[in-house]
């Protein structure tokens, strides 16, 4: 049997949307270089962190939300499917759309770590791959095993150009089209 590759996905986008649809709630599925991956469920830590964020780009960008768990259609001609922590886009920007929306007009994506042997290669290698193929300015990397954040930007050609990662309590810039600073003073109270 030949191994699978990102040349021979797993299966297809649509079969996997419909496993997407009948998995349990105890679990979150994406569909990244034509692999099934299961996302933990969030603890606790992350999600505070997802809402602290959340508060934060509310009090500096009013216009704009942080829309949680958003599903969005990434890699080339939308054979990927991921599920950041955050989604940053104006604030109607998903009306009327479907689980699954493309990332055009989004500013940023959020990734928390969490706890398990994926980590790695799901949000410090595979994730922002897909989201600089995506055309998406900024992905903030929350990274809990390591008490920092890494802002990834400049997304060419399926890769960020720039990436710049700080402790939990130093002042990070989110560039434009973010364009704020974020203090993260705070992450150092969920650090585990």
């Amino acid at each position: 049997m030949t191994p699978r590759t990102t040349a021979q996905p797993q299966m297809s986008t649509e079969e996997f949307e419909e496993l997407a649809r009948r998995a349990p709630e105890l679990v979150r599925l994406e569909f990244i270089h034509g692999k099934v991956q299961v996302k933990p469920v969030p603890d606790g830590n992350h999600g505070a962190i997802v809402m602290w964020l959340l508060r934060q780009c509310m009090q500096r960008r009013p216009e704009l939300s942080l829309f949680p768990d958003q599903g969005l259609a990434i890699e080339t001609y939308r054979k990927g499917r991921a599920r950041p922590d955050g989604v940053l886009a104006p604030d109607d920007h998903f009306a009327g759309v479907g689980e699954w929306a493309v990332p055009t007009g989004v500013l940023m994506v959020v990734e928390v770590t969490s706890h398990d042997a994926d980590t790695n290669r799901r949000d410090r290698v595979e994730k922002p791959d897909g989201y600089a193929a995506a055309g998406i300015p900024v992905y903030l990397l929350v990274d809990r095993e390591a008490s920092s954040v890494t802002v990834f930007t400049e997304p060419e050609k399926g890769t960020y150009r720039s990436a710049t990662t700080r402790p939990f309590g130093a002042v990070v810039e989110l560039p434009e089209p973010v364009g704020f600073a974020l203090d993260t003073e705070k992450l150092k109270e969920y650090a585990d």
